[in-house]
């Protein structure tokens, strides 16, 4: 049976009610710093006048905390956090705020489980007074894309657990968790309990577009339902996921009356009057570009910062993959804590170096050049009575990619900064990289980005600087010249790869929209660029597995949310 929590009689709204949406960048697993931005937005947002506050969803220890959930003495010190934050507000007796976090089951609650099934809810609890109030469990667990939350989490439908909706000053206000938002019945729900305003805590991870979907889902939801509806979302950098930010909220008729910025903390503060109407500020989205480049240099600023790396290093090539990574960095950390390194080899074109050279002096970084020339006749020259009788290949362009990542892990090993890879999704798709070279490093910048979207945003890039007033990032002749890997005399990727614009859109459609080779020949594209770049596709997942994590961009990144077998034998 439903069990169902309504906090004091109902009585119908005759004054405005000020809700502040807490828009954080929580960090997984730092309970006390995130309690304590907690406390301190909660005591902020109530001098301002809120008199409710709602934070995103699991903000106590962060989203997501994957593996985490499965320790003991984690959930024992989730559980110590929430009651340390109920006591911190305690003085404050007419603030009510709703706390994201995990929770244990009560024997109750899980009675039809077995012992071995998750026993753990995704919850929001109500907080006042020093008490826990209500407490509502997540009904709709997403398990798709890089979400796996039925590997933690009982939905609190299965547990036998209902609706909460909560009574504040006359104001009745319905509690959903994210994905329940996207679906009819949790609201409806609500609804029929009497709710008159739904709140929706969020960790929604960020890809291009998404913030544009959320809006209109939330939308439909408030139609649907005809209750205003606000949309509290974190903010910040975990691992391979970003999160945007832009909490809002919408009127009953779906209207977008307030926007927190994207990519920022704030607290978005929000009033619902009686009859239903939202008044807050409102803040301008961002353009496509902007908003994509606003998502990398967060995903960096956040990995580097939260994993206490003093600084970055990448290999300064010259091509339009490195000027990009560098261009980004700066952004995200300062030129003080960007370092570069150009190793020409005797395929290295004098334009590559001096273009490498001009972008480090534009962004003002520590550049430094080591020739690799005289390493690679090392390594050919203790090979050779190995290699007798056996022509120059691959091999040989290998073995420079693979000095060059030996050279810039030693600098970071000596100085503890961690090393950006270059590659971009299109060669990590067909393995024009090289394992234990390009590959090699701590951190993919640009993972997720196809070829033409670097080019995309280099350009947007120069272009944002100059209506700056600022010097161009990266050099004009880096973005028009034919790319290539200098890995043998005169060398370009087109060699041996279809035209970018054609590779990019192959790609998008067999590994973004899993659209079969049929269906993509039947499109209009040549069957021999189809079986070569979906055949490249398939025979470097092994060199994938073992690439660096990186920002996640698109809905569908290599990484948590491509999980194919390296061992297939399926073709299509």
């Amino acid at each position: 049976m439903s069990s169902v929590s309504i906090i004091a009689p109902p009585v119908s709204a005759t004054a405005p009610l000020s809700v502040a949406l807490l828009q954080f960048n929580p960090t997984v697993g730092d309970l006390a710093g995130n309690a304590r931005q907690i406390i301190e937005g909660s005591q902020q947002a109530y001098t301002e006048g809120a008199r409710l506050v709602v934070t995103p969803e699991l903000a106590l220890c962060g989203y997501p905390p994957e593996d985490l959930l499965m320790r003991p003495a984690f959930l024992a010190a989730c559980d110590a956090a929430v009651q340390d934050i109920a006591r911190a507000l305690a003085h404050l007796p007419d603030l009510h705020l709703v706390l994201g976090h995990p929770r244990a089951g009560q024997a109750e609650e899980l009675r039809t489980r077995s012992v071995s099934a998750p026993s753990l809810l995704n919850a929001a609890t109500v907080l006042n007074a020093g008490q826990v109030i209500a407490s509502y469990a997540k009904r709709e667990l997403p398990n798709y894309q890089v979400f796996d939350e039925r590997r933690y989490f009982i939905s609190g439908r299965e547990a036998g657990l209902g609706s909460v909706v909560i009574d504040l000053g006359g104001w009745r206000v319905g509690l959903l968790i994210c994905e329940d938002a996207w679906f009819d019945e949790p609201a409806l729900s609500a609804k029929a309990l009497g709710a008159q305003a739904l709140v929706v805590l969020n960790a929604s991870p960020f890809h291009a577009g998404k913030r544009a979907e959320r809006e209109a889902s939330m939308a439909e939801r408030a139609r649907q339902t005809g209750l205003p509806l606000l949309y509290a979302h974190q903010v910040g950098g975990q691992d391979e996921v970003v999160f945007d930010g832009a909490s809002f909220a919408v009127d009953a008729q779906g209207q977008v009356q307030a926007r927190a910025p994207s990519f920022e903390a704030a607290t978005l503060q929000i009033t619902l009057q009686p009859g239903g109407a939202v008044q807050g500020p409102i803040a301008d989205h961002l353009s496509p570009e902007a908003e994509i480049w606003a998502a990398l240099v967060c995903g960096v600023r956040d990995y580097i910062g939260k994993n206490g790396f003093p600084g970055i290093i990448l290999g300064l090539s010259g091509g339009i993959d490195s000027a990009l990574v560098l261009a980004i960095a700066v952004d995200a950390l300062g030129a003080d804590k960007v370092r570069t390194v150009m190793m020409p080899s005797p395929y290295t074109a004098d334009i590559s170096w001096i273009d490498a050279r001009d972008m480090a002096d534009r962004l003002h970084v520590q550049h430094d050049e080591i020739a690799i020339a005289p390493m690679f006749d090392d390594f050919k020259a203790s090979l050779a009575p190995l290699f007798v009788g056996r022509a120059e290949d691959t091999t040989e362009e290998n073995i420079q990619a693979r000095i060059r990542g030996t050279l810039l892990m030693a600098l970071s090993n000596k100085t503890g900064a961690i090393v950006l890879t270059t590659g971009n999704k299109s060669e990590l798709a067909t393995g024009y990289c090289t394992l234990y070279g390009d590959m090699a490093g701590g951190f993919a910048v640009i993972k997720d980005l196809a070829k033409t979207l670097v080019y995309k945003l280099s350009r947007w890039r120069n272009e944002q600087a100059v209506a700056a007033g600022q010097v161009e990032p990266i050099p004009e002749r880096i973005i028009t010249r034919p790319p290539s890997a200098e890995l043998r005399p005169d060398q370009t990727d087109q060699d041996s790869l279809p035209p970018y614009e054609v590779l990019d859109a192959i790609l998008e459609r067999y590994m973004e929209h899993d659209q079969s080779i049929e269906d993509i020949v039947a499109a209009g594209f040549k069957r021999a660029d189809v079986d070569q770049v979906t055949r490249l596709i398939k025979i470097n997942e092994y060199k994938r597995r073992q690439a660096p994590v990186g920002v996640r961009i698109t809905h569908r990144a290599f990484g948590r949310d491509w999980r194919y077998p390296i061992t297939s034998k399926f073709r299509a």
